[in-house]
């Protein structure tokens, strides 16, 4: 089974293929938002690289959310897009697990977090346990400092890693009990949402390219800005 992963939730654009467990090519770019420019051109270069073509492809993996919500909304339209065309599964993917999943080894809590803008992030916990990562902590919108403060007081030691890191590095460098993960595990890698995406088509958790949505767990900055907008105009009224 040939898995195609996308993963544009962040600033990162990342693409992959599998053969079950075998990494064929991985495709990544962390320069600038650029992802409606990028993403076509990275996955035509990355069948090119392999000699394959769509044709070939047997299941996509997707990272719907949380992140960027433009960024949500390319992946998931060119994943469904693909399937549509192919008639083929989409393991839909969330970016949290995606990340946390890049740190397999680890023996602790892993803690992914993804820049919500405004001192927020999108944040949430897991940990290792059989050779299976386990969701510790539903995913959630939190204050920087908040989270900070939840991770000096409750926790011995904790990885951390996702672009919020090189974001809040100033305030994190501050904690005596984190470890961040090293760069080549820090950020989005496709070839982890291609391995969650095989594991969700195994347990039969995949849906059909109609029913693929971007997961938005805030409202977007134009979406408080009109609800704040007609408040200020009933208060008028």
């Amino acid at each position: 089974m040939k898995i195609l992963g996308i993963d544009t939730s962040s600033q990162v654009a990342t693409v992959a293929i599998m053969d079950e467990d075998k990494l064929i090519a991985e495709y990544t770019i962390n320069y600038k938002k650029n992802h409606s420019e990028n993403l076509m051109p990275m996955i035509s270069e990355i069948f090119r690289s392999c000699d394959m073509k769509v044709d070939d492809i047997d299941l996509i993996g997707v990272c719907i959310g949380p992140g960027s919500f433009t960024g949500l909304r390319i992946g998931v339209a060119t994943a469904k897009a693909i399937a549509h065309v192919r008639n083929i599964p989409i393991a839909p993917v969330n970016s949290l697990e995606a990340l946390a999943f890049n740190m397999n080894f680890s023996k602790g809590i892993i803690c992914p977090i993804i820049d919500a803008q405004r001192s927020d992030v999108y944040t949430s916990k897991y940990t290792w346990e059989s050779n299976t990562l386990v969701s510790i902590e539903e995913m959630s919108v939190k204050n920087i400092d908040d989270l900070i403060d939840e991770l000096n007081d409750r926790y011995d030691e904790i990885v951390l890693l996702g672009e919020g890191v090189d974001i809040h590095r100033e305030k994190l460098n501050k904690l005596g009990n984190i470890y961040i993960a090293p760069n080549s595990h820090k950020l989005s890698k496709a070839s982890s949402v291609c391995q969650i995406a095989l594991q969700k088509y195994e347990s039969g958790d995949t849906l059909d390219y109609k029913k693929v949505e971007p997961l938005y767990i805030r409202k977007s900055q134009a979406e408080v800005q009109y609800e704040e907008k007609l408040k200020r105009m009933n208060n008028n009224e």
